[in-house]
């Protein structure tokens, strides 16, 4: 298109939005106005409670079955109620408070009543245990925490303050427990009415703080303000494809950023209707059977999810409704996005982003994804690849996925991690932000993963990304998992290995490993080819189900260690 022409966009996103789209309704560039001034919780929360009362915001499914038909208004006077207990219990703008609670319905109501206070959340998995805690009040000077009454995070919190005792106040949800605040109990007494204070945080105040997955070193705190939501509307409009009459279903635990990317921010800006199902352990069926139930019109899972949903019978289940896929959190191998295409008629739209950045590279609406890569950079970030000398990659040639920053920072990128000044320059610096993730582009603008930097691996001269052999492998049908990663080698210096889970029912003989390496030696280059294969039962992975491929590396290495004293 010879001009761009900026447009607001429909609905209650039209007040912060502006768009310019080409002929075909391909998004190509995008722009904030009074964002300054947002904060998502009274300019788009009560607004809907307000402009839509009772269209359903959430339709909840707890794990004994319960549906609960929320609606916008309820969301409004819950997390107004929410607001004045929490004020009560001492929280107050710019504490920071922990979240811990799965995928309950209070989990709504408590974050965006601190987001009326102006508290920072800080949502966190179910799954950490006392030194994680720990460690994490002690990071990030929690100032108090709310937590689900389920299993044993209680128990791990209350081990955890006996060395912490900064905590003002302690919330359960579900249940009563001496020395806790029950939400569940107390929250109904409160005023459902909570007006924006003329100190009300909003723009560049902090709102969020994530804990990083931690797939190389201990957790990180990347730290988001409240322009972060709006760096979402992409990610739900153009990426998701919601739709305001339909209903959007996203796997992810509230603990987890990616809750955030497809559970409340950008499908409530695009005024669709969020489905939550509360359940403890994941089974294929479950998960098919509620798309089929409740018609589900747009979905995204982790690759992780789709590896299961692929072995499963899918023409068993009629998934008529389901007009979008999507993916995200690591990279999908190619095998699954064809075995999903052919069970479904759905092409997987492939996205990447970070616990620091919202959506930034994705097959966007308009887009024709190609198996194996993550899309093409969204229109809200300046992407360049780098090489580690700071110059800019050739077509085809394998850098680093790098943020240019100089010219403003978009809405969704962090604004640092939080009390670690070094840490932010170590990948902020010189007008660029540096993600430590490696792709390279084609020739028409598509990127492909590549891998981590510290998992690229060098053998015999070459630089070897982890990826593309995962992909070769994964094409096995007795492979349900690999990871690749570099083993010590006196020769070259690293040698491949790839580390496998069998598909159940499989056994892991000698006669496989041959199998498998004459495959390789057929399908492979010499260069990038393994030179040890060996099978796990299960891959290290992050509480966020990334694989850590670190792990195996520094078992390998240190065991060459061992050896070479020896």
């Amino acid at each position: 298109m010879s001009e761009l022409i900026m447009k607001p966009e429909d609905g209650i996103a039209g007040k912060f939005i502006l768009t310019a789209k080409d002929e075909e309704g391909r998004l190509q560039k995008i722009e904030f106005i009074n964002d300054d001034n947002f904060n998502f919780a009274y300019d788009v929360v009560d607004v809907l409670g307000k402009k839509m009362p009772d269209k359903t915001a959430m339709l909840h499914i707890a794990k004994d079955g319960r549906e609960r038909h929320i609606s916008f208004r309820d969301m409004m006077i819950y997390s107004s109620k929410a607001a004045n207990y929490f004020q009560y219990l001492g929280i107050k703008k710019g504490d920071r408070v922990m979240l811990v609670l799965k995928r309950h319905y209070q989990f709504w109501f408590a974050i965006i009543a601190l987001h009326k206070i102006g508290a920072i959340a800080i949502p966190a998995t179910n799954l950490l245990v006392k030194k994680d805690f720990e460690y994490r009040f002690k990071a990030g000077r929690v100032d108090a925490v709310i937590a689900t009454s389920d299993g044993k995070v209680v128990r791990e919190i209350d081990r955890a303050i006996k060395n912490y005792d900064g905590l003002k106040a302690k919330v359960l949800v579900g249940g009563v427990k001496k020395g806790w605040n029950s939400f569940n109990r107390d929250v109904k007494y409160f005023s459902s009415e909570f007006k924006r204070p003329s100190h009300a945080a909003c723009g560049n105040d902090p709102m969020l703080m994530f804990f990083t997955s931690g797939t190389t070193s201990y957790p990180k705190i990347a730290t988001h303000s409240y322009k972060y939501p709006l760096g979402h509307y992409i990610t739900a409009k153009y990426w998701h494809q919601v739709d305001p009459d339909g209903i959007h279903f996203a796997i992810s635990d509230t603990g987890w950023g990616k809750a955030l990317w497809g559970k409340l921010y950008g499908q409530w800006l695009c005024e669709a209707t969020i489905f939550t199902y509360d359940y403890d352990e994941f089974f294929a069926k479950e998960i098919l059977t509620m798309l089929e139930k409740y018609k589900i019109t747009t979905f995204c899972a982790p690759p992780t999810v789709y590896r299961v949903l692929v072995h499963m019978k899918l023409d068993n289940y009629d998934l008529s409704a389901l007009k979008n896929a999507t993916t995200a959190g690591e990279a999908l191998n190619p095998e699954i996005y064809h075995k999903f295409y052919q069970g479904t008629g759905l092409k997987i739209m492939e996205g990447f982003g970070q616990t620091e950045t919202t959506l930034i590279i994705g097959n966007l609406i308009g887009t024709t994804p190609r198996p194996g890569s993550m899309g093409k950079p969204s229109p809200l970030y300046d992407i360049q690849i780098m090489r580690p000398d700071g110059s800019f990659c050739q077509t085809g040639e394998v850098g680093e996925i790098t943020i240019k920053t100089d010219a403003g920072i978009p809405n969704g990128l962090f604004m640092g991690y939080y009390l670690d000044e070094e840490k932010t320059n170590s990948v902020w610096h010189d007008g660029y932000y540096h993600t430590g993730d490696t792709a390279y582009m084609d020739e028409d603008g598509y990127l492909w993963y590549v891998g981590r930097v510290d998992d690229i691996i060098k053998s015999a001269g070459y630089r070897v990304g982890p990826f593309e052999i995962e992909n070769e492998i994964m094409k096995l049908p007795y492979v349900l998992e690999c990871a690749v990663t570099s083993i010590p080698d006196t020769i070259r210096g690293q040698a491949i290995k790839a580390t496998i889970v069998l598909t159940e029912g499989t056994e892991g003989t000698d006669a496989l490993k041959k199998e498998i390496m004459k495959y390789l030696r057929s399908n492979i280059a010499s260069y990038k080819r393994p030179k040890v294969v060996e099978f796990a039962k299960e891959l290290p992975k992050t509480t966020s189900g990334k694989v850590r491929r670190v792990e195996i590396k520094e078992q390998d290495w240190n065991k060459g260690e061992e050896n070479n004293e020896e």
